[in-house]
Order: C-alpha cells, then structure tokens, then sequence
C-alpha cells in the first residue's frame, strides 16, 4: 500500500498502471451498476486511484474510501467546499461517511 503525499499528481505516479484496463464499474450491494469511470481523459486520475484501490482493499469500503481521499490529496479539499464539482471523490467522503460500500468490478476490455 502506498503513502499518499500531499500532491495528487505526485501519487499518481505511485499508482499502478492504467494501461490496457478499458473502465472500471461500481456496484452496490444489490448487484446494480452505480457507476462507470471510463478510461479517458478527465477521468483517469480517478480510474487510476479506484483500481488502486480495488487491488489494495478487494471492495470500495470505508478504510478504502479514507485511503482514496488521501490519495486524492489537494482535490479532496476542493471537493469538500465545493461538492459536485468532483463526483468520484465525493463518492468516496459518502462512502467515508457511513454509506454502503461498493463492489468494483474490472470488466474485460
């Protein structure tokens, strides 16, 4: 497991790598797809934390969703004052918060 800094940008290069993995699906306990987070630009930054964390945690709980915050450093106070504007971080403070955790599912590109 990694030891988030302060800079995003700085642990993203910590990360596992992206390449070759198409999207990422997230999946409540009932089964339903809640989310997709695709492969693409905007978005990678945070396929890259969610499937860091799905091989560092097995499921999106609330230990991962504290370490995805952390890992997310200085946007996820930004996401705090201003909520909305970053979904895939505020899924996470929700999730920190004592929302249902998530299945994160990897399907076949």
């Amino acid at each position: 497991m990694i030891q988030p800094t302060a800079s995003f940008k700085d642990n993203l290069q910590l990360l596992p790598s992206i390449e070759g993995l198409a999207a990422l699906e997230l999946v409540d306990p009932a089964g339903a797809v809640v989310a997709t987070i695709e492969n693409q630009p905007g978005k990678q930054g945070s396929l890259a934390v969610y499937q860091y964390l799905h091989q560092a945690f097995g499921a999106l709980t609330a230990e991962a969703a504290e370490h995805g915050l952390a890992v997310f450093a200085e946007h996820t106070a930004d996401a705090r004052n201003r909520p909305g504007a970053h979904p895939n971080i505020d899924r996470l403070l929700e999730i920190a918060g004592g929302a249902a955790p998530l299945d994160i599912r990897l399907p076949a590109a």
